[in-house]
């Protein structure tokens, strides 16, 4: 009896053992079900989102549904599309963070971590797996812009264009890129921080470095790009007063070979060329006036539109102002005044008036007669060699210099 009490004992423990354990399974099966069916439900809020985002992009720029900038989506993940992502954007070779990982990183998107703010978003300074990096938050209403900027910079790179390291999407839209240390161009040259004066020879240096990852963006990818707002602000320094261009924002794609292409107006006041502010027009040649007006503020350290304070005299724009002392038969003294006065008499002014005409060759009225950003590096880098025969006209055509940069 004895026996036959503690078989039936061991057989009950057997079965309690057994229905723990199924029950232990079956949760972690039902566990395992809601997190795949949350993670599946996120990705396919990813794929919706990019989908409704380029179609809204393509329709803008005259395309049907299904592509955007005339590439066909296609599918990278199961065949229930859960995964769908556009052709376009290689997401794949970019990390794609956690909101957590990057609450986490900035505090929270601190005050104490916030380093800027644009038109579409704040900046916040992060270290991530190990890497400096900024993180700029943008609203879902940017949805554009942001799928613009990470679709250019997913797809290009450049020693002059900031590096993209990831993206986040989710309540609101989050691109992560490389941390240049040195703030941007508009603040070095406003003084603002208490930043030192640039040197004349850095400016210099930084007008080609932004020249030459425009021209990348030109002249080395196809399609190309037109980045639509340049601007002193969207060029960042680094610790060795080298330049980056940042903000892809606004970028658009043109099929090689494209003349221009009808558009919204975005930008900002004081770069933009009249075709673009009059009618849309959207060209190369809108990148090379922005630039040009770069180059004056690199002079004279003066905002795109100058106006003047406790005074009853209307805003100039800088190309007007300017335009008034080049057009002089002996532009040298009044081209003095404008200089920006904390470079003091260190300066050659031999190099500021070439470096003046080459911007007032880019802000030409007419856009053809403007120089192709190909020739703007070869000005630059024949006038940063400190070569004395410098004309002016050498930048539309010098096959040497240009076959010296294809090179690079």
């Amino acid at each position: 009896m004895a026996l036959i009490r503690l078989s039936h004992q061991g057989l009950a423990g057997g079965v309690i053992a057994g229905i723990a354990i199924g029950g232990v399974a079956a949760v972690l099966v039902i566990a395992a079900s809601i997190y795949l069916g949350c993670y599946r439900k996120k990705k396919a809020k990813e794929a919706q989102f990019l989908l409704t985002a380029s179609e809204d992009i393509s329709a803008q720029n005259g395309r049907g549904p299904g592509s955007t900038f005339g590439m066909d989506m296609q599918s990278t993940g199961p065949a229930d599309g859960s995964a769908s992502v556009l052709a376009g954007i290689t997401v794949d070779k970019s990390v794609e963070f956690s909101y957590e990982e990057l609450a986490t990183a900035t505090d929270n998107f601190s005050l104490a971590n916030k380093i800027g703010e644009g038109g579409f978003g704040s900046v916040y300074y992060a270290e991530l797996r190990g890497e400096k990096a900024a993180i700029k938050k943008m609203d879902t209403q940017a949805s554009r812009e942001f799928l613009a900027e990470l679709n250019v910079l997913t797809r290009v790179h450049h020693l002059n264009l900031v590096r993209l390291i990831g993206y986040c999407i989710g309540e609101s839209l989050f691109l992560v890129y490389e941390f240049i240390e040195n703030g941007n161009l508009s603040q070095h040259l406003r003084g603002s921080a208490g930043r030192d004066p640039l040197p004349w020879s850095a400016r210099v240096q930084i007008a080609l470095d932004s020249a030459r990852g425009l021209e990348y963006i030109h002249e080395h990818t196809v399609p190309v790009y037109i980045h639509r707002d340049i601007k002193s602000a969207n060029i960042l320094i680094d610790n060795n007063l080298h330049a980056k261009v940042a903000d892809f924002g606004l970028a658009k794609l043109t099929e090689v070979g494209g003349s221009s292409l009808p558009t919204r107006l975005v930008g900002t006041f004081g770069y933009m060329p009249p075709e673009y502010a009059q009618y849309g027009e959207v060209t190369p040649k809108v990148d090379v006036y922005a630039f040009g007006v770069v180059l004056y503020e690199l002079i004279s350290a003066k905002e795109a539109v100058v106006r003047p304070s406790g005074s009853s005299v209307e805003s100039k724009g800088l190309v007007g102002l300017f335009d008034d002392v080049l057009n002089e038969p002996n532009p040298g003294e009044d081209l003095r005044k404008l200089v920006d006065p904390r470079l003091g008499d260190d300066y050659p002014l031999d190099s500021v008036l070439k470096v003046g005409m080459l911007a007032k060759a880019c802000t030409q009225d007419n856009p053809q007669l403007r120089p192709s950003m190909r020739g703007i590096v070869v000005a630059l880098m024949t006038l940063s060699s400190t070569t004395e025969d410098w004309d002016v006209r050498a930048f539309y055509e010098n096959q040497a210099l240009v076959n010296l940069m294809s090179g690079r």
